[in-house]
């Protein structure tokens, strides 16, 4: 992976990161029909399929899997959509955008409420070693790794296992973490995101299993909820753990800095970058979160240097899934058998 380390691009030779953002400003007006588009070409497949694999049933189980299988990636884009209306990026109006986000979460077992709110902390502590454990993954630093109890160390070292991180955890976090909202559990706004889209999910799943009983549950919400939930956990990952990441102590974290060089742009095939919808192109996303996903390329277009920042291919990203501690001198994220090696404090 490439860390860009010398002039960005255009309009100047020496474009910090916080300037980018009059830049980025010119690319965030969405447009009414293309958004339009987006969510028919992502939810009509999306609906078709679930037909599909329903009617394959009395033809063979396999055959209904494989299609459900299929489907997870327009599962995974409509999260895309909904993450898009959280960022009041996906229709100019809001309320629009809300209640778009709230008929996908239901799809997505993503009460769209809380997981705005989350998010939206998420972007502005990004980076912020003072300010982790809210709509993150927990990254410890070498020197608080190494003053853990030897058992909380086991407990670390097992959370950031790729069994459990990309295994079992995105099961864990959309079919049940999802279902409370922890971490805002003394805001009534919240519970009411909760439990109305627990409340949606239950009379879709009662509806189908009324009229096909429980093997399209099964066979079909199932494995097409579980691929999603996983290609996005992984996704999400690679999208801010990476060796060359950036964090900062509180007094000198910077958002703009934070959200350029901590966050990578994930070089993926058309097919899957469509699929995706462009959330790969994560550096400019954090930086102006207000862009539709289907103008971000325009960015990279008219900026190519934007390209060559924390820039990772799919073949280099596998190689991060074994990072797990951030260490503050070399400004690294390390696996723990490189941190054995840093000397203790």
């Amino acid at each position: 992976m490439n860390k860009h380390t010398g002039p960005i691009s255009q309009p100047t030779d020496q474009t910090r990161a916080r300037d980018w953002v009059k830049v980025l400003a010119s690319y965030r007006e969405p447009s009414t029909w293309r958004s339009f588009y987006e969510l028919a070409v992502t939810l009509g497949p999306f609906i078709a399929l679930w037909a599909l694999a329903w009617w394959s049933l009395s033809v063979s189980a396999w055959l209904t899997l494989a299609i459900s299988i299929c489907n997870a990636a327009f599962l995974l884009r409509l999260f895309a959509i909904q993450h898009d209306c959280g960022h009041a990026s996906f229709f100019k109006d809001r309320t629009l955008s809300d209640w778009v986000g709230r008929a996908i979460g239901v799809l997505t077992l993503t009460p769209y409420d809380v997981w705005r709110r989350t998010h939206s902390i998420h972007h502005s502590a990004s980076g912020n070693l003072g300010r982790r454990g809210m709509g993150d993954i927990s990254t410890l630093t070498v020197a608080e790794y190494k003053a853990l109890s030897p058992l909380k160390r086991f407990g670390y070292r097992l959370y950031r296992h790729p069994v459990v991180l990309f295994g079992l955890g995105p099961g864990y976090l959309f079919f049940l973490q999802n279902r409370l909202p922890l971490g805002l559990m003394e805001k009534a706004r919240y519970w009411v995101s909760a439990m109305c889209t627990n409340a949606a999910i239950i009379v879709v799943l009662l509806v189908i299993w009324y009229f096909g009983g429980i093997m399209p549950i099964l066979l079909i919400f199932v494995p097409s909820t579980l691929l999603a939930a996983t290609a996005g956990v992984w996704l999400f990952y690679v999208q801010h753990q990476f060796e060359t990441t950036h964090w900062e102590t509180n007094e000198n974290w910077d958002l703009h800095d934070a959200a350029l060089q901590g966050s990578s742009y994930y070089v993926l095939p058309a097919v899957l970058q469509w699929l995706s919808a462009n959330i790969g192109i994560h550096h400019i996303h954090h930086l102006y979160s207000r862009i539709p996903f289907y103008r971000l390329p325009e960015v990279l277009r008219d900026h190519g240097g934007l390209a060559d920042i924390n820039r990772m291919t799919i073949r280099e990203s596998f190689a991060n899934a074994r990072l797990h501690l951030w260490d503050e001198d070399s400004k690294r994220l390390l696996s723990f058998s490189d941190a054995k090696r840093v000397p203790a404090a």
